[in-house]
Formats: structure tokens, sequence, C-alpha cells
């Protein structure tokens, strides 16, 4: 799809300097850009590509002052960087606003969908779901029975959704995520034999969810694994059966929480943390990267390491374990030296 610059400093509210009826089709890196193009500079280090590169509208902050002319349109406005921000929303909606339903397909009779809906092709909608306005579920997703999914939900293709799920309003669910699936639940037999205990409770997702690609919310064995609203979950995540994530908390790539475990709101967890079962994480709490958790943490902790613990201290630690070798020289040195004090007094 095209756009004139004139169409762009519209929804921007911007200034154009150049040809209004220029057109793009693309975006582009100030560096790489090229005709037909559309880019933004806001950081000083990149003013020289405005005159070498061939993109054919740049979006600049309005304080910016031309040294030399550039045959490309500029659209200047207060803030560059969130006005193109503001742009790739704008063209994702645009770009995303597919409304329909393909064949083939199934939808179950006893399903109740709202107005403006998408259903991509080989997609299947189970009994007694129901789905709200404006929702986009993309080819090849599965939604289980009695599930219910709230407004202007984004579901990529490729999601599985299991029976009795519950999704609010204004989330999006990436390709490959699995929501619902059974919990981890096995208890050994007097044989040793591990049988599977059912797992009979649901999926709860609040409003204002992102859950990344190929991640997994498992089903709670009774009662519900809660994502409360505006959390956001990286990519290849896994979520243990009865865990509840809080508010506006915030999860890197290949995190894995264990059952039963209770996150607060508005925590930060980095990539690779590894959570066990049935612990507290307090509010605001921020756990570094590749940090294993066994114990519970209060509010506003900030820690790194496995186990974890204080990240000062896992500072100041590290300190000295980068200098063990060192020390342990001097203590051999100091050793022998006391052997050899020790021999001169026998003598």
């Amino acid at each position: 799809m095209k756009f004139t610059a004139q169409q762009i400093a519209d929804i921007l509210e911007g200034d154009i300097v150049g040809n209004p009826n220029e057109e793009v089709s693309k975006l582009s890196k100030i560096e790489e850009g090229e005709k037909g193009s559309l880019t933004f500079l806001s950081n000083p280090k990149y003013n020289p590509y405005l005159y070498t590169t061939t993109a054919s509208i740049v979006i600049v902050n309005k304080s910016f002052q031309l040294e030399k002319e550039t045959s490309t349109t500029l659209i200047k406005v207060d803030d560059a960087y969130k006005s193109f921000s503001k742009l790739l929303e704008f063209y994702n909606e645009v770009k995303n606003n597919k409304i329909g339903i393909e064949q083939p397909n199934f939808v179950s009779g006893s399903a109740k969908i709202g107005d403006g809906i998408y259903l991509g092709a080989f997609s299947y909608i189970g009994e007694n779901v129901v789905i709200g306005n404006n929702v986009k579920i993309y080819p090849n997703s599965f939604i289980g029975d009695n599930t219910v999914i709230g407004n202007n939900c984004v579901i990529f293709s490729g999601v599985k959704i299991y029976s009795e799920t519950q999704i609010g309003n204004h989330c999006k669910i990436h390709s490959g995520v699995i929501i619902g699936s059974d919990g981890f639940g096995f208890a050994p037999d007097e044989n040793g034999e591990y049988n599977a205990i059912p797992q009979i409770g649901n999926v709860i997702i609040e409003d204002h969810v992102d859950i990344g690609s190929s991640s997994t919310i498992d089903r709670a064995t009774l009662g519900s694994t809660i994502i409360r609203q505006g959390v956001k979950l990286d990519n290849q995540i896994q979520i243990a059966h009865n865990v509840e994530i809080g508010k506006n908390t915030v999860i890197a790539a290949q995190t894995g929480i264990a059952g039963s475990t209770k996150i607060g709101e508005n925590c930060m967890i980095g990539g690779q943390v590894g959570i066990v079962g049935h612990l507290t994480i307090g509010n605001n709490v921020r756990i570094q990267a590749q940090s294993g958790i066994t114990k519970n943490l209060k509010d506003n902790d900030l820690v790194q390491g496995t186990p974890a613990f204080g990240y000062s201290d896992f500072n100041k630690s590290y300190v000295y374990f980068r200098n063990l070798p060192k020390m342990v020289s001097k203590l051999n040195d100091i050793e022998k030296e006391l052997k050899t004090q020790k021999s001169t007094i026998n003598e």
C-alpha cells in the first residue's frame, strides 16, 4: 500500500518541507533508505545520512536545521522517534485489518461470534465458544470448547487454545502459543509407575496481555492459572499449573515458572530465569537473566545468581570469584613461606 507525504503529515500533525505528493510504500533505516521508502532521523549522529539517503520521505524534529540542500521530502514533527513509532502502529493496524471468514474452517453451531471478525482458513472453533468484536484469528488456529475471547484480540496462526480458557480484551497471542495444556502432574503408584493427575482447572488471561511465540501456559490442576492485566511475555516461556502473574509484569524469553508460584505486580524478570514451585515473589521485584529462584522474594528485591541472592552482594562476590586463582596462588605462597619459616625455627 502507498501513502503520500501529505497523508503521513496529516496522521502525525507534521509540517511538510518538499513535495506533498511524494509516495512511499515501505519503511527503512535512514542509512539504508531507497526510493519509495520512509524513514526518520532523531539521533544527531545520523545527520550525515540525510544528505546521502535516497529515501523518499524522512521524518525529522521541528528543531532540525538543514546544513545543505537535500532531495528528500521532510516531515517536521515535535518528536521524530515517537512519531515514527506512532506511524508503525498505524501501519500495523492497516496491514492487519482483515475482516471476514475464510474457507475451509470449522465453526461449531453453538459458537457465538462478534462483529468485525477475521477467521483465517483451516481454523477450528469449538462448542459454546464466545468470541468478541473485532477479533483476528489467523489460519490454522484451534479454539477449544467453552473458551471465551474478549474484544479486539489478535490470535496469530498456529495458536492452540484448549477448552475452558478465558481471554480478556485487547490481547495479542503470537504463533505457536499453547494455552491450557495439562499441568505437569504425576503420582507414582506401588509399582513405581507414574500416573497422570487429572488437570481440571483452566487458564484466565486478563486484558492487554501479550504472549510471545512458542510460549506455553498450563491449565490449573484445580482452580485457575492466572495472567493478570498488562502482563507481557516474551517468546518460549513456560508457565506451569496454578501460577499467578501480577499486573504489568514483564518476563523475557526462555524463563520457566514451576507450579503454584505467585508473582507480584510490576516485576521485571530477565531471560532464562528458573523459578521453583510454590514460591511467592513480591511486587516490583527485578530478577537478572539466568538466575535461579529457590526462595520467596520480598517487594522491591533485586537479585541475581543461582541460587539468586542480592544483586549488590552478587557483584561484590563476583569480583572475588574472578580473583580466586590469584588468591589461591597467594595462599600457596603464604603456605610455602610458613613452612620455610617453621623449618628454620625448628633448626
